[in-house]
């Protein structure tokens, strides 16, 4: 959706995509925190299948919903404190304009998009992942055909360029979240899933998720954050080079959008081997995981490589635009195989609950690492907004071999024999 998003207003002017690059930095750095802490529900119904507790799995269904209106009343408070306070960020005045409205639209939207989230990551748990990816495959054609009418102004409406693209997200949202709750409650594969016997444990399991998935919300927030914060930097340099920030952000995003989805299986299928307590299953989930991330995502390197403008060209007819996105393309090329092994690692080790120290991991390589190091050689070497690309791919790099190493070490450790005799040991004391 953000790729239909953004070709399409590219097509308009370099302003109003230079908005949407400024709005979803702004946006997603705050309502990642959101889908992030959200990634917990997954495995951890995976776990609780897996471990044959059905029941859990029920309680997680409505606390993961609970979860998504809370976080939904915290973003959306701090999103229009933001949007009222825009002009702290130094953008260009048009740029900050057209930005305002388009941000209020979007964070209309925002608790549909996470209760649709916290109702796929149930499924997803359970290893049923076709019905949200085809809701999402209908939605997007949905969000391409308003875009079609809303930003260019089709069937007699008015022209509402980036206004459009948000309207038509929100109405995208809105179907997401009706269809997967529609679909989780109607059919019957999920009903053994959805029935309470005892409610005891409600809370605990609401502390769980926000127990895991915070930190990995966290994890999410730090590298988005740098990227937010590498395209406000970028936008101090001028509208230009912001919009050819945000064709290049997002030409990455697409290939990055299936490591995750690498990382969510890889999390799924290790949570489940960690509750069927099968560490020869858990090591083999895990390492396919990271392989498969490696693989792909080399593969989308040299993608990048080799039809660097003829991606940008479908993005923007503004030569000076997709100039500098070609340039950045190519750094894109360099870091796919940080990215994709980061990514994917962070997913595995939510799979065995392990979280705090990896968000450590994602704090160093971004804030202390990426962020400093791309200001330093966008100055020293001044060569601008190429100069914070090659600090970010440092950062990633740095992420991805302390995050393999870390899952390396962990999954070898686990030891559920000790674990089961230490329990049985505490059972027997009087």
């Amino acid at each position: 959706m953000g790729v239909a998003d953004v070709v399409m207003i590219g097509k308009v002017d370099a302003s109003n995509l230079a908005a949407a690059a400024f709005a979803n930095s702004i946006y997603f750095l705050v309502s990642i925190l959101g889908i992030g802490t959200l990634t917990a529900v997954s495995p951890l119904v995976a776990k609780s299948k897996g471990a044959g507790h059905p029941n859990e799995c029920a309680i997680l269904f409505r606390q993961g919903i609970n979860a998504a209106v809370l976080l939904s009343i915290f973003i959306s408070s701090v999103m229009l404190f933001l949007t009222f306070n825009l002009d702290l960020f130094g953008q260009d005045a048009e740029v900050t304009k057209l930005t305002t409205d388009y941000l209020h639209i979007l964070n209309s939207g925002t608790i549909l998009m996470l209760l649709f989230f916290a109702i796929k990551q149930f499924s997803d748990g359970l290893s049923i992942t076709k019905p949200s990816a085809v809701i999402t495959i209908i939605a997007l054609l949905l969000n391409v055909f308003l875009n079609w009418i809303l930003i260019y102004g089709k069937f007699g409406l008015p022209a509402l360029g980036l206004n459009g693209a948000g309207i038509a997200t929100t109405f995208s949202r809105l179907f997401m979240a009706v269809s997967m709750i529609s679909y989780v409650l109607w059919f019957s594969l999920y009903k053994p899933y959805l029935k309470r016997k005892d409610t005891s444990q409600n809370n605990f399991f609401l502390v769980e998720i926000f127990k895991v998935g915070l930190p990995s919300g966290f994890q999410y927030a730090f590298e988005v954050g740098a990227f937010a914060a590498a395209a406000i930097i970028i936008g101090w340099y001028g509208k230009f080079e912001l919009a050819a920030h945000q064709v290049a952000i997002n030409i990455a995003s697409v290939t990055y959008m299936i490591a995750t989805g690498i990382s969510a299986g890889g999390s799924i299928a290790v949570g489940d081997a960690l509750g069927r307590k099968h560490k020869q299953d858990l090591l083999k989930s895990g390492r396919a995981a990271l392989i498969m991330g490696t693989v792909f995502m080399g593969g989308c390197g040299i993608l990048f490589a080799f039809a660097n403008h003829f991606i940008v060209g479908l993005y923007t007819n503004d030569v000076r635009v997709a100039q500098m996105a070609s340039n950045l393309i190519w750094i894109a090329a360099l870091f796919q195989l940080s990215d994709g092994i980061q990514c994917v690692s962070l997913g595995v080790l939510r799979g065995i609950a392990d979280t705090k120290v990896p968000t450590l991991v994602t704090v160093v390589a971004y804030w202390i690492i990426g962020i400093p190091a791309g200001l330093w050689m966008a100055e020293y070497f001044e060569i601008g907004l190429y100069g914070i690309w090659f600090g970010l791919s440092v950062g990633l790099t740095f992420s991805a071999i302390m995050l393999t190493m870390r899952f390396l070490k962990e999954s070898n450790e686990i030891d559920f024999v000790a674990e089961e005799k230490k329990h049985y040991q505490e059972l027997m004391q009087p």
